[in-house]
C-alpha cells in the first residue's frame, strides 16, 4: 500500500523530501499555524470547537464542515504504517475530540460538502474511543464503532493500517479492529483535527501534544514540503492576451483552496491562466465567521497568498449576502442588534484585508425571486430570506457600503447580481436602486453580472447585455462578469459550439465597453465545478466551464482566447 499523509507548514518549498526509517515527528518538526481552528505554541497544538457548519441555499440543515490542514507537506510510504497521536484534554463530559485521516480531501461547493475516503478517530466525551469511516458514498460515516476504554485527561491513541485493516490502541493497549475498504486506496492522507463543544459548550478544547508516523513495513517514509504557491508564466494564456488590452482589464475565476494545494494541474492553470481571482468559499461568513465574535481567517488568507505569489488581484466574495449564514447571525430578534452584527462583521473583514484585496462584493443578491417583491412596494428587494433586510430595510445596503469603504478606502465596492443581464422588472429594479444609491452618495463602484446560463432560458443576447453595460456608465458605474457558467442540457446539440459563444459574446461586450473591468468565471475546470448534480451521490459533474474534468481546454477557452487576441 502507498501512503501519503499531508501535514500542514508553511507554503514554502517544492517537493524536498526527508527520508529515513525512524519514526517521524510530524508535530514539532513542521508548522501547524495554518490549521485553521488551531493555536500553535511550543510544539502543542490547541485545538478549538469550530462549529463549523455549511447550510443549504434555504438556510436549512448544517452539514458539518470540520477543518483539515491544506498547506502543508505530505507523508510517503510504500507499505503498512501507524500513527500515534498524544492528546489532552479529552473525556470527562467536556465534548468529543477528534483525528481525523482523509484519504481524498473533500470537495466544498456553495451549499455543500463531498465527503470523500476519511479515518476519524477520537475520545468521546464519557470516554470512549470512536472510530468512524467515510466511503465516499455519502454524508454520514459508512461504519462507526466504539471501544470502551475509560479515557479521560492525556491519552495516546494510535492507529495502524496494516492490509484491510485498521487496528487502534489506546495507551498502549488494544482495543480493536476495523475493517478498511480501502479509505487510503489513493495513497493520500490529509490531517484534520477537530473539537466538538459537548453539553456544556465547552470551548476551550483539548491539546494534541504528539504526532508521530512510523512505517511498518516497505521503505521509508518521506515528507515533501508543501508546493510552491508561485506557477510558471507563459506568453499565450488569457491573462497574457488580457495584459495586451489598451486599457486595465482582468480575466478570472472562482478558487478553492482544497484543489488549489492538492492537485497541482489544477494550481498550474489557476496561477498562470488568470490575473484575478474569486474566493469560492473561504470569504463567506459561516466559513471564517462560524462563531459569534470569532473569526479564522487561515484559509481565506491561504487564497490572498496564491495571488501575491501570482501577481493576481482578488476579487472578494461576499461580505453580505442572505445565504451562507452561520446559523448564529440569524439568532437576533433585535434590529438594532443584527445592524451592529452587519456592521462589526464588515469591519473587522474588510479590516483585516485592507490593502490585500481589489475589490469587494459588498452585498451580493439582493434581488427577490418573488413577483410580489416588485409589486408591493418593496422595490424588488430581498425581504423575507434576509435578515439584513428585515432589520433595515433597504438602508442596509447603504449601511453595509459605507461601512467596506470606512474598512478599506481604497478597495472598489460592486454589488452582485444574478438574472439582471436579461431586459425585465429584476433589471430595471435593479438599476432603479442603484440609481437611489447614487443619488444618497453611497460609495458604490460597480455592478457584477453573475451570467450563470443554467438553461437555454437563461442565455442573453451580447447586445443586451452591452445595453445594461452602457445603463450603468451614463450613471457612472463599472460593470464586470462576474460569475459566468453555461452549463450544456443532454439534448442540446453542439452544446460546447454555444457554451463557447455564450461565453465569448459576453466577454467581447466587456473588452468593447470602457466600464466594463474584468471577465471571470465561476470556477474554470468541471472536475470541480458547483453546477454538480448533487442529489446523488457522489456528484455527477457538469459541462459548464471552459476547461473539463481532465482539465482539458474546451471550445469554450480557445473562443474567450482569440477574443483577447482580437482585443484592442
Amino acid at each position: 500500500m502507498l501512503l501519503v499523509m499531508a501535514v500542514a507548514a508553511g507554503c514554502t518549498g517544492q517537493g524536498e523530501s526527508i527520508g529515513g526509517r525512524s519514526d517521524e515527528d510530524l508535530l514539532r518538526n513542521h508548522n501547524w499555524t495554518q490549521m485553521p481552528g488551531t493555536t500553535a505554541q511550543n510544539g502543542i497544538l490547541r485545538v478549538s470547537a469550530s462549529d463549523r457548519h455549511i447550510v443549504e441555499q434555504d438556510s436549512s440543515g448544517g452539514q458539518p464542515n470540520p477543518p483539515l490542514n491544506l498547506a502543508g507537506p505530505h507523508l510517503r510510504s510504500d507499505g503498512d504504517f501507524t500513527v500515534t497521536a498524544r492528546m489532552s484534554g479529552v473525556g470527562d463530559d467536556d465534548g468529543d475530540s477528534w483525528l481525523r485521516l482523509y484519504g481524498r480531501v473533500p470537495v466544498i461547493y456553495d451549499e455543500w460538502r463531498q465527503e470523500r475516503p476519511s479515518l476519524r478517530v477520537g475520545v468521546t466525551a464519557d470516554g470512549r474511543v470512536r472510530v468512524q469511516i467515510w466511503d465516499g458514498e455519502g454524508d454520514e460515516p459508512a461504519t462507526s464503532k466504539d471501544f470502551d476504554c475509560g479515557c479521560s485527561g492525556t491519552v495516546t491513541l494510535a492507529v495502524s493500517s496494516i492490509g484491510d485493516t485498521f487496528r487502534v490502541k489506546a495507551d498502549g493497549r488494544q482495543l480493536g479492529t476495523v475493517q478498511d475498504p480501502g479509505v487510503f486506496a489513493e495513497g493520500t492522507v490529509w490531517f484534520g483535527l477537530e473539537a466538538d463543544a459537548g453539553e456544556n459548550e465547552r470551548r476551550e478544547g483539548w491539546r494534541l501534544t504528539q504526532l508521530i508516523a512510523r512505517p511498518e513495513s516497505g521503505d521509508s517514509l518521506r515528507v515533501i514540503k508543501a508546493p510552491q504557491l508561485r506557477q510558471a508564466q507563459s506568453d499565450d494564456t488569457l491573462r497574457a492576451r488580457a495584459a495586451d488590452v489598451e486599457r486595465p482589464f482582468d480575466v478570472g475565476t472562482a478558487l478553492a483552496e482544497n484543489p488549489l494545494l492538492t492537485d497541482s494541474r489544477y494550481r498550474a492553470l489557476a496561477g498562470s491562466q488568470f490575473s484575478m481571482l474569486t474566493p469560492e468559499n473561504a470569504f463567506k461568513p459561516q466559513f471564517l465567521h462560524p462563531r459569534r465574535g470569532v473569526y479564522d481567517f487561515r484559509d481565506a488568507d491561504l487564497l490572498v497568498r496564491f495571488a501575491r505569489a501570482n501577481d493576481m488581484k482578488v476579487h472578494a466574495h461576499t461580505l453580505v449576502w442572505h445565504e451562507a449564514l452561520p446559523n448564529w447571525m440569524r439568532e437576533d430578534d433585535d434590529p438594532e442588534e443584527v445592524r451592529r452584527t452587519m456592521l462589526r462583521h464588515i469591519a473587522t473583514v474588510a479590516g483585516h484585508f485592507k490593502g490585500k484585496v481589489a475589490e469587494w462584493d459588498v452585498v451580493n443578491e439582493p434581488m427577490s425571486d418573488d413577483e410580489k417583491s416588485y409589486t408591493n412596494g418593496n422595490l424588488g428587494l430581498r425581504s423575507e430570506q434576509s435578515p439584513w433586510y428585515e432589520a433595515m430595510g433597504e438602508e442596509y445596503i447603504d449601511e453595509a457600503f459605507r461601512a467596506a469603504h470606512r474598512a478599506d478606502p481604497k478597495a472598489e465596492l460592486f454589488l452582485n447580481e444574478y438574472g439582471v443581464e436579461e431586459e425585465g422588472e429584476r433589471w430595471d429594479a435593479l438599476y432603479d436602486l442603484i440609481k437611489r444609491l447614487k443619488e444618497r452618495g453611497v460609495p458604490i463602484d460597480g455592478v457584477g453580472f453573475q451570467n450563470h446560463e443554467y438553461t437555454p432560458g437563461d442565455r442573453t443576447a451580447p447586445e443586451t447585455f452591452r445595453s445594461h453595460v452602457q445603463d450603468l456608465a451614463e450613471l457612472g458605474v463599472q460593470a464586470r462578469v462576474s460569475e459566468m457558467d453555461v452549463p450544456i442540457g443532454e439534448d442540446e446539440e453542439d452544446g460546447r459550439e454555444t457554451q463557447a459563444v455564450e461565453m465569448a459574446g459576453k466577454l467581447r461586450v466587456c473588452l468593447e465597453e470602457p466600464n466594463c473591468t474584468s471577465f471571470s468565471t465561476w470556477g474554470f475546470t468541471d472536475r470541480y465545478g458547483s453546477t454538480s448534480d448533487t442529489k446523488i451521490y457522489p456528484p455527477r459533474t457538469a459541462d459548464s466551464l471552459p476547461w473539463d474534468t481532465d482539465l482539458r481546454p474546451k471550445r469554450a477557452y480557445e473562443h474567450l482566447l482569440e477574443a483577447l487576441r482580437a482585443a484592442p
